[in-house]
């Protein structure tokens, strides 16, 4: 196996070391995992690409992380809660669908479907026998390989935004 020789700085030397403890005392592991990083996100970042970093799960979630560009965003107000789709297309061709919905209070007491129908049916109703439910905020994170299985997933008007982002280039270079 080839030797590398890599010069530190003083100033650098604790963190070499720290990650050389993490890597199990292979600083030629943790230095290849970094540069393995480095290298997938600045060729994305070359051909049009960010690193997307989203919240999946109910609440705060958890957090993922790919590269890939936004082609389209849609959001839907409704009388319950709000819903946001985002749609990127990942370096590997795939489509990427981020799907927020915020929270919400339903109302499930004695004119529960009432209270569904806007905040002007809510007007005069001051009644103390009230019951509400609290439903969290969540997101999803779905895949789909290509065109055909995106349009399964999101609403048609999204779907038709996709399609004219899809026919122009994620960078286009300019001769000017």
């Amino acid at each position: 196996m080839p030797n590398k020789t890599i010069y530190v700085s003083d100033d650098d030397l604790p963190l070499f070391q720290r990650a050389q403890e993490i890597a199990g005392g292979k600083l030629s592991t943790a230095i290849a995992a970094a540069l393995r990083r480095y290298v997938e996100v600045e060729e994305g970042r070359q051909q049009g690409y960010e690193e997307v970093i989203v919240r999946v799960g109910p609440g705060l979630g958890r957090k993922q992380r790919f590269s890939g560009t936004l082609l389209a965003e849609m959001e839907q107000t409704g009388n319950e809660r709000d819903e946001t789709y985002r749609v990127y297309r990942t370096r590997t061709e795939k489509f990427v669908v981020h799907h927020e919905r915020s929270e919400a209070h339903v109302s499930n007491g004695p004119n529960a479907e009432r209270y569904r129908t806007g905040w002007r049916a809510w007007v005069g109703d001051w009644s103390a026998n009230q019951s509400w439910t609290r439903i969290p905020a969540d997101s999803t994170l779905r895949v789909a390989d290509d065109l055909d299985a995106l349009r399964e997933i999101i609403p048609h008007e999204l779907y038709e935004l996709v399609l004219d982002a899809v026919s122009h280039p994620t960078v286009e270079d300019l001769d000017i």
